[in-house]
């Protein structure tokens, strides 16, 4: 497994999947969002992982560009919307592979062990 975790130092659900991960001793890299962020590439292929825009965002959140995504039709548009502002993504979005995962799901994660 080639595990990625990408998000910020004070998000408890990152701190948990962290945890998840150690606790199973899988080896994984941390990317700060806040300092690094998704690359195009990146983005592209967790967007396809995911199934779109709108599971990749965090609509509880409180930015008010939220505002705006929900009126906007085109999901291409909405994307890079998203892309451009990358703090409206739910954390922390794990990576393994082409396979990806958007906020703390263990269930997930334990199926990608458990392929290994």
């Amino acid at each position: 497994m080639n595990i990625q975790i990408f998000g910020t130092a004070k998000s408890f659900d990152t701190k948990k999947a962290e945890r998840w991960f150690k606790e199973r001793r899988i080896k994984y890299q941390f990317i700060d969002m806040k300092r690094y962020g998704l690359s195009g590439k990146e983005f592209d292929s967790v967007l396809r992982a995911v199934g779109g825009v709108d599971a990749l965002v965090d609509w509880d959140g409180k930015d008010e560009l939220l505002d705006l995504l929900r009126y906007l039709g085109d999901p291409k548009a909405r994307a890079d919307k998203v892309y451009e502002n990358q703090q409206l993504i739910r954390l922390p979005v794990v990576r393994n592979g082409k396979k990806a995962t958007v906020g703390y799901a263990p269930e997930t994660w334990k199926q990608w062990e458990e392929e290994t």
